[in-house]
């Protein structure tokens, strides 16, 4: 079986269900999908966040610098950003439960590798070529596996549009865009826990095995098409109007996307989402210690219960958007972008306790959540067809990481060649890269505040 027959859509069944069941059928078919989708991509933030927790005992044990771990990050997001590109025109054809899959399997067998890189560079500790070959590799295979996580995200919004309906969409995708807050808060607690407790590599260790069980979620949980399991199309089913768009090939409808201008300014407006996103989960746990003095498992914790906010927002999003402000973009997003402004601002620049720091992170998760969901999600599925959908979030996604790719840089910089080093004690100054990320959240919300008509011409 060539890759092109393995990963191609699945053909409809030539064993239909009867009119009957029917209903029953793709209720539970679409049930399970949706929260098969949406709970492995939990998994693969899993898979993904392990470099978060290990910063600081891979700086204090002298294996790699800030400079060099930002690098790394880097080489992750930007080629994420250029997969998630790629991979969302490619998902468009695809059968997305072997796509999500499979990249879930090669991010797992990433995160294995670097936790016996780690084992060995231990064993062999002193010798001069160690450390750099820790470094190569690191920057090889996180690279690499940025390129397996860029084909978690599109299979699953792809998803939705095969199962769900327009008038039912947006609450279903702010439910699926809560599954990563949640991945990160379970990732970053729990391995938190046991980096603190064990080592380094052991963070790794678990986040391999969540690889594989999200793996058999999919396996078991997750089906491509309805007409691939003897059901009609999701427009018969929901009695929904097949319009002229519907009927025109996908490849017409993805160079459409491409020349939308609109698109564009969506995904510039998200770019700086992402930064001021990764750079608080990516360097918030370094912040607090370093900055606030607070332990690993103290600081994990932080950034972990405050994450987990972000779901509720990226709920909230949706709820409120479709019922409350009837389908206005403009109202909820102006109003997260101000809230996520003041309470980074506080997180940032005033000293607090450990409950403080949790609510004022938790308020901007939950802010940035709402942000994600509207700016980066409907925003962008409000003005493309359902059969561009994986093209136009591959636009947003290549903007958006490849600005996630240089914030990682940027702050590792920053906050290296803002650090003095005092005696024996490095002292660490993290003003100048916290107004970096403090001006990425205030344009990240006026940029589609002041377009919205714009983008919808």
């Amino acid at each position: 079986m060539s890759l092109y027959s393995y990963f191609r859509i699945s053909k409809p069944s030539p064993d239909k269900v009867p009119a009957e069941r029917q209903e029953s059928v793709y209720k539970s078919l679409r049930s399970s999908t949706f929260w098969g989708v949406t709970l492995a991509y939990c998994m693969y933030y899993f898979t993904r966040m392990g470099m978060s927790v290990v910063k600081q005992p891979l700086i204090d044990g002298g294996v790699l610098s800030p400079g060099e771990l930002g690098l790394v990050g880097s080489a992750f997001l930007f080629v994420y950003a250029v997969g998630k590109c790629v991979n969302g025109f490619i998902a468009d054809y695809c059968n997305i439960r072997r796509f999500m899959a499979v990249g879930l399997v090669v991010s797992a067998v990433v995160n294995l590798l670097m936790a016996l890189i780690g084992y060995y560079y231990e064993s062999v500790e002193g010798v001069t070529y160690a450390r750099y070959f820790v470094y190569m590799s690191f920057f090889l295979l996180w690279g690499f596996n940025g390129w397996a996580q860029s084909m978690g995200s599109p299979p699953g919004v792809i998803s939705l549009s095969r199962w769900f309906p327009k008038s039912r969409r947006g609450t279903f995708y702010s439910l699926f865009s809560s599954s990563p807050y949640v991945g990160k808060f379970l990732s970053l607690f729990l391995m938190g826990m046991i980096v603190e407790a064990f080592s380094w590599e052991s963070g790794f260790l678990m986040a391999s095995f969540a690889g594989l069980v999200g793996t058999l979620i999919i396996v078991f949980m997750v089906s491509d098409t309805p007409e691939s399991k003897g059901l009609p199309s999701v427009q018969e089913l929901s009695a929904e109007p097949v319009t002229k768009v519907d009927t025109t090939p996908t490849r017409e409808l993805q160079k459409w996307v491409l020349k939308h201008r609109g698109i564009w300014i969506i995904a510039l407006a998200s770019a700086f989402i992402y930064i001021a996103e990764y750079a608080v989960s990516g360097w918030g746990v370094l912040f607090l210690q370093k900055a606030r003095g607070f332990s690993l498992e103290d600081a994990t914790q932080i950034i972990a219960y405050a994450i987990s906010f972000g779901a509720v927002g990226t709920v909230l999003a949706g709820w409120l958007s479709d019922y409350i402000f009837k389908g206005n973009r403009v109202r909820p997003t102006l109003i997260s972008g101000v809230i996520c402004t003041v309470s980074l601002g506080l997180f940032l620049f005033t000293e607090a306790d450990y409950f403080m720091n949790i609510v004022y992170v938790s308020v901007f998760s939950m802010a940035m959540g709402a942000l994600y969901c509207i700016v980066a999600g409907l925003m962008a599925l409000d003005i493309v067809p359902r059969k561009a959908t994986g093209a136009a979030l591959g636009v947003v996604g290549v903007v958006s990481y490849v600005a996630a790719g240089l914030q990682e840089v940027t702050s590792g910089y920053l906050i290296e060649f803002n650090t003095q080093v005092l005696g024996d004690e490095k002292v660490y100054d993290f003003g100048p890269v916290s107004w970096f990320w403090l001006v990425a959240v205030v344009l990240s919300f006026l940029l589609p505040v002041l377009n919205w008509k714009r983008l919808k011409s």
